[in-house]
């Protein structure tokens, strides 16, 4: 008999194409409603209210009343990190595609994964972190250097009250496409939602991509040219765009 606890039910849950469906959509952070995620997979509303329901049964997703509408979402981070890692597994062991969409070159660039940012740029940035000593692996987890605050108060964010959230400080997610890993968390969230406040980039529609203007990937990767000095980084405050 296997030890610990049996995954069968998850595993079997998330292996419905349509199920499957629903948790990479939802992939994306946004809230959707039965009737949008019936859509996304090619299925009818009393087909997705059956899938939804099993969802939920086993806190895959949650659900948030506004007025008359419900909105399905993940039901947090952790399921993120999972599904996550999952497309890791799939895109390894699929086989070599010659052609690829319109919109992967873009969602391997840079895109959103729940709340944060991934991709090429997101792996840039983790790493970079981690070389500047921002950033640094201990016990298994991650920990905030004194430079990395002030690193991050230099570009409008406070990590103190990042803390204070109800959720993971900060912690590495293993990025599908690019193999490596990102900065996810509360941390990570609060970074990719400044970048797109000083209007370096904003979300593609209907889509996971994070389209980073010309600018807006120099100042980004300006940024740890500054921290390379051991400098305090000012940038633009809330609201700015990149001058």
């Amino acid at each position: 008999m296997a030890e610990g606890p049996n995954i069968t039910r998850i595993a079997a849950l998330m292996g419905d194409n349509a199920r499957a469906e629903v948790l990479s959509a939802l992939m994306s952070g946004c809230a959707y409603t039965a009737t949008e995620l019936a859509d996304m997979a090619g299925v009818t509303r009393q087909t997705i209210s059956f899938h939804l329901g099993k969802l939920m049964e086993a806190d895959l997703v949650a659900v948030d009343q506004q007025g008359r509408h419900r909105y399905f979402r993940l039901a947090g981070g952790e399921v993120a990190h999972l599904l996550e890692s999952l497309m890791g597994l799939a895109a390894r062991s699929a086989p070599s595609r010659l052609r690829f969409g319109p919109r992967e070159p873009a969602l391997r660039k840079a895109r959103v994964c729940y709340d944060h940012l991934a991709g090429e740029l997101g792996v840039l940035v983790y790493e970079e972190m981690l070389r500047h000593g921002l950033l640094r692996r201990a016990d298994g987890g991650l920990m905030l250097m004194e430079q990395g605050r002030r690193w991050f108060e230099g570009i409008g964010i406070d990590p103190q009250k990042v803390a204070a959230r109800k959720r993971t400080f900060c912690r590495e997610c293993l990025d599908w496409s690019e193999r490596r890993h990102h900065l996810a968390g509360a941390l990570g969230a609060a970074l990719l939602h400044r970048i797109q406040e000083m209007g370096w980039a904003q979300r593609e529609k209907e889509s996971r991509a994070i389209v980073f203007t010309s600018d807006g990937e120099k100042s980004l990767r300006a940024l740890f040219h500054l921290a390379a000095t051991k400098n305090p980084i000012r940038v633009a405050q809330t609201g700015d765009k990149t001058r």
